[in-house]
């Protein structure tokens, strides 16, 4: 059972998940180590997943970002799975959605040649309508 304190926990590490045990005790107002603690119980039950980084990924040279809806052509989701599970420095999300498409698509691309080509390719499994993102 999470309380107060736990939430205020997972706000803090959603932050900045670099901080410092005695930084996070600091700021829920817990000892270093009992906030060390906490973050394991959290850790151990699951509420805590893991942990990541945000990529600027115009900075590594992926200066298109794309929302694609994907509409499959049969019931049979398999073969664009495969394709996706390929694709992995273009692909950053593959979403299974309920509503008017099966899946979004995140994908990001260095140029519009290798998006135009992913596209190509794409089309071989599922229709689709494409968004960029002009800003985010």
């Amino acid at each position: 059972m999470m309380d107060h304190t736990d939430r205020l926990i997972l706000d803090e590490l959603t932050k900045n998940s670099r901080i410092t045990m005695k930084e996070l005790g600091e700021k829920v107002h817990l000892t270093g180590p009992a906030a060390s603690a906490r973050v394991a119980k959290l850790e151990d039950s699951g509420i805590i997943e893991g942990y990541t980084i945000n990529v600027n990924q115009i900075k590594m040279g992926y200066s298109i970002h794309a929302i694609i809806h994907i509409y499959t052509k049969t019931t049979n989701h398999q073969p664009y799975l495969s394709f996706v599970k390929k694709q992995n420095p273009y692909v950053i999300n593959n979403y299974k959605v309920s509503g008017e498409s099966c899946y979004i698509l995140e994908a990001k691309f260095p140029s519009n040649e290798n998006l135009d080509g992913f596209l190509t390719d794409l089309s071989n499994y599922v229709g689709y309508k494409l968004s960029i993102v002009i800003n985010k």
